[in-house]
């Protein structure tokens, strides 16, 4: 195929013991997927049917240091597990979820939280508080075939050391296969596809030069540090 630019290059994301990476299509994230993350937002954290928005592929980002984003004055963050699909699928059967699953990773939904409160309040999109360059930092993929499928276990984010945010993977509302056989109802997952499943309670504003990293039990850990302006 040829085209009249030069496509953009694959975003993709390292995998832990393989020189091979694995390059991402899509960004799905899931809303409000802790109860403890619902109430600290305003929301009932009965189990209400889930919501999802995207974000960029290109929005992943595996660098060390990145420049401080522009155009917000209260940068948060909000730490995940991230699931990696391998096989795609629609109307994907819960008890047959993992099946679609090449491995996980820890992830961090960083968000322009003013821009969201401002677009919230308007009935507006979030896609700028959300979708934004390098707003997806995310650490090495772990495949499944070595890890297994993690339904429990700590996921946590400090900040120069001190923790922000801690809960455990079994606090899910929706649990990964749920999820996964949920958004399949509504888009057709293809291999590349990323789920961010959800964070817990503490998200809290950052600013440059804050070092933050985020772990999660049996899968690995995501690192960088926000450039001093």
């Amino acid at each position: 195929m040829r085209y009249v630019i030069d496509p953009p290059p694959q975003a993709s994301v390292p995998v832990d013991g393989e020189e091979a990476a694995f390059p991402v299509r899509r960004i799905w994230c899931i809303g409000r997927n802790y109860a403890d993350h619902a109430r600290e937002m305003g929301h009932d954290p009965d189990r209400e049917p889930p919501f999802f928005f995207s974000k960029p592929a290109d929005a992943v980002t595996t660098l060390d240091v990145l420049p401080f984003p522009t155009e917000t004055q209260d940068l948060h963050h909000e730490i995940e597990l991230v699931v990696a699909i391998g096989t795609g699928g629609k109307d994907i059967a819960a008890e047959d979820a993992l099946n679609h699953v090449y491995g996980y990773a820890i992830g961090v939904d960083m968000t322009r939280r003013d821009i969201q409160a401002v677009a919230k309040k308007l009935g507006r999109p979030w896609d700028l508080s959300k979708g934004f360059d390098q707003s997806c930092p995310i650490g090495p993929i772990a495949p499944a075939s070595k890890i297994g499928h993690p339904a429990k276990g700590k996921i946590e984010i400090t900040v120069n050391g001190a923790v922000r945010q801690t809960g455990d993977l079994s606090q899910m509302i929706w649990s990964v296969p749920e999820s996964i056989a949920y958004l399949s109802r509504f888009v057709a997952l293809a291999p590349g596809d990323l789920i961010m499943t959800g964070t817990p309670a503490g998200v809290s504003s950052v600013k440059p030069g804050d070092a933050l990293h985020g772990t999660c039990d049996g899968v690995g850990s995501v690192a960088f540090t926000y450039a001093p302006v």
